[in-house]
């Protein structure tokens, strides 16, 4: 996973839009649910989460709160395992490289590496996954949108990023991890995952057409 976080102060928070704080807290709560099993205090944190019922997203983050409640961490753990450990591979093999090529380690990763240098993001020194996986494009897109790597991505950036790294596959896998047979708990975070990809592609489609 890609690391270079110094944390956000208050003052740099407070500079950002509640609006794109919300959208990094999404990228980093899925982020965090995709890098590990989670403990029972995320699952406990998860459970208290509400949504709102009239939008398809608070639809989503609402389902996904009521099956937290009724998980125990050993259970999730076994989930976790099933979908992306396994024996020899999970059921679903999460990187842009094998959803875009159908290989693990091809050009997507070689882009992503290029762009993360760019943007002075380096993997962590005990991670060994791929950077590609989704879990750490969640992470960095969170990070770009609160300036965890430095200055606060520019909507343009943010938008070239997602474009490039995340929009052309993501959703797909979000949609796989929902329908999985091994997905309990993480069918609703496939569900949030897809309903959340469905609104940014949607915003930076809208971006663009705004400063036309």
């Amino acid at each position: 996973m890609s690391k270079q976080e110094t944390g956000m102060t208050t003052e740099a928070r407070a500079q950002i839009a509640e609006e794109d704080r919300l959208r990094a807290d999404l990228y980093d709560f899925l982020g965090v649910l995709l890098a590990a099993p989670p403990s029972e205090a995320l699952l406990s944190q998860t459970a208290s989460l509400s949504g709102d019922s009239e939008t398809d997203l608070g639809v989503a983050v609402a389902a996904l709160s009521r099956i937290a409640k009724h998980t125990k961490p050993q259970a999730v753990e076994r989930e976790f395992n099933a979908l992306f450990i396994g024996l020899g591979r999970g059921e679903l093999l999460p990187y842009a490289s094998y959803y875009l090529t159908g290989f693990l380690n091809e050009k997507p990763l070689a882009s992503l590496r290029r762009d993360m240098a760019a943007r002075g993001m380096t993997r962590a020194q005990n991670v060994y996954e791929p950077e590609d996986n989704i879990a750490s494009l969640m992470e960095m897109m969170g990070g770009l949108i609160t300036g965890r790597f430095g200055k606060p991505a520019s909507l343009s950036d943010q938008k070239t990023f997602f474009n490039t790294h995340i929009g052309p596959w993501a959703g797909h896998f979000f949609t796989d991890l929902e329908a999985a047979k091994n997905s309990v708990l993480y069918a609703s975070v496939g569900a949030v995952g897809r309903v959340f990809m469905e609104i940014e592609t949607e915003g930076f489609r809208m971006s663009a057409e705004g400063s036309a």
